[in-house]
């Protein structure tokens, strides 16, 4: 990661210094002193070993303030950890809600559960897809659903692409219906799964799966496999259909279309939702939308944004979302392209 030594020098707005995530490691590390260190490293796997290593030998000069911000939030991981280890998701959250606020308390569990699934399934990102999928095959459909669910959405898509279409709407259906994964069904996972894989962990409960996971999985899917998912899983929960489509290609993806597709669905777009849509959206989807009007056109908007007050977040969300659709509908007609998960390749 060539830019991260960098940033060492970078203030925020505090007058403290901007690390990475890597470099923040790195200062903890630091800052513990060799012999503490030393004993940290036996904990850890050679490769992490290795890469905080090297984190550790680019670091260059910390500040005081920017050390005790760092040392500040691994105290308050550690804290959220011991927390959600102990008691659980709940547990920790009223726990920390308390000592910290509710936003701090979410931004927390957030980052400590992420850790916890990365950590704890960690193996699962080191198998090739094929590997996986030989693994997966035979397994029942709620078994791959919850395997899946800990695997990187572009291996979760390679694998899902090699499923009979049955199976393929299934386990979609099962990752996209799943909120947590307690410790007595990841143990029975354990269980099943002994011969194939090793080093299964789970010790709490963790956020896995979901619809907005489905919808990152679907993205990257070729399109013969994702319309055979839609149009099986249309049939049997419609609404579920729906609700990964509209997760799928968000407003602010419109900055990732080539500009004839642009210009195509703008065609289609009341200028009424374009208003509304643009008062809640930022500079680069603006700059996008704009740059591909008339000047005529772009000036009118202009004009209308000017005296469009007082608008509700709601009725921004509704416009955004029904330019969502349109843009939709003309990928499916195969007017305009979606670039989904960096595997389309586009042809001037």
């Amino acid at each position: 990661m060539s830019d991260t030594a960098g940033a060492a020098g970078v203030k925020n707005g505090h007058g403290s210094q901007k690390l990475a995530r890597q470099q923040k490691a790195a200062a903890v590390i630091v800052s513990l002193g060799a012999d503490k260190a030393s004993q940290l490293y036996q904990y850890m796997d050679p490769e992490d070993v290795e890469q905080i290593t090297l984190e550790v030998a680019k670091l260059g000069y910390v500040d005081s303030e920017t050390t005790e911000e760092v040392l500040k939030e691994y105290y308050q991981m550690c804290q959220t950890n011991k927390a959600v280890t102990e008691g659980g998701l709940e547990y920790a959250r009223e726990v920390l809600k308390k000592a910290y606020g509710v936003q701090a308390a979410d931004n927390l569990l957030d980052k400590v559960t992420k850790t916890l699934k990365n950590r704890e399934f960690s193996f699962l990102n080191k198998a090739d897809e094929k590997s996986l999928y030989a693994a997966l095959q035979h397994e029942r459909p709620q078994t791959i659903a919850l395997v899946l669910s800990y695997v990187d959405p572009e291996k979760s898509a390679a694998v899902i692409e090699e499923l009979d279409p049955d199976i393929q709407m299934n386990v979609v259906e099962r990752i996209a219906n799943m909120e947590s994964a307690s410790p007595t069904a990841v143990k029975i996972i354990e269980a099943e799964m002994e011969k194939k894989f090793t080093n299964l962990v789970s010790t709490n409960n963790v956020k896995v799966g979901g619809v907005d996971y489905v919808a990152s999985i679907m993205n990257n899917l070729d399109r013969a496999s994702e319309k055979s998912i839609f149009d099986h899983l249309s049939e049997r929960n419609k609404e579920l259909a729906d609700e990964i489509r509209k997760r799928m290609f968000v407003f602010e993806d419109i900055i990732t279309m080539d500009d004839r597709s642009v210009q195509r669905f703008l065609r289609e777009c009341n200028p009424r939702d374009l208003v509304l849509a643009l008062k809640g959206s930022n500079n680069d989807v603006a700059h996008k939308i704009f740059s591909n009007m008339s000047s005529r056109m772009a000036q009118s908007i202009r004009d209308d944004l000017d005296i469009t007050t007082n608008v509700r977040i709601r009725d921004v969300e509704e416009a955004q979302q029904r330019i969502v659709s349109v843009i939709r509908d003309l990928e499916e007609k195969n007017e305009l392209i979606i670039i989904k998960g960096g595997k389309d390749e586009i042809i001037a």
